[in-house]
């Protein structure tokens, strides 16, 4: 896998197209292995858990609910549905992940998927200059902030823990 992977190149183009900063979309890397969870991420990085932005996609009802949470906690699916006016916020399958935004689980990105999908952006995210997330890819990360995260996706900030 490698910087010029489809994923990765529909990612930069995401984030650029929707205002991210350049030169933060310039640092985005491809490391040498998979970092499929937060604190796989956080270890190949030296930052903190909380400064991973996870890419988690939910079946909301059937349709997809990207929530990108702080990698220090877990997404409380009852309060979210709650909070969206939803019977049931679920785990998907990968492949409803893989439909919903063309890449796979540990690799998603919050941009860079065939179509909008719904998005939260924990607040939780807010507490941390610098946040990383996927880039499409288990290999790729990049740096980006909590307002360019809800700039970017034009998600909803929501506390989700």
């Amino acid at each position: 896998m490698t910087a010029d992977h489809a994923n990765v190149a529909a990612v930069r183009a995401a984030l650029l197209a929707g205002g991210a900063d350049p030169a933060r979309v310039a640092r985005l890397r491809v490391l040498p292995g998979e970092v499929r969870t937060a604190a796989a991420a956080a270890e190949a990085l030296g930052v903190e858990l909380g400064q991973i932005a996870n890419s988690l996609v939910f079946d909301a009802d059937g349709s997809p609910l990207l929530v990108l949470t702080s990698g220090a906690h877990r997404v409380d699916t009852e309060k979210v549905a709650a909070a969206l006016g939803v019977a049931t916020v679920g785990r998907a399958t990968p492949d409803f992940v893989r439909a919903a935004t063309g890449q796979a689980i540990g690799g998603v990105a919050p941009v860079g998927h065939p179509a909008p999908v719904r998005t939260l952006v924990d607040r939780a995210l807010a507490a941390h200059d610098e946040v990383w997330a996927a880039g499409g890819i288990p290999h790729a990360v990049f740096p980006t902030t909590f307002d360019e995260l809800v700039e970017v996706t034009g998600g909803t900030p929501a506390d989700v823990a």
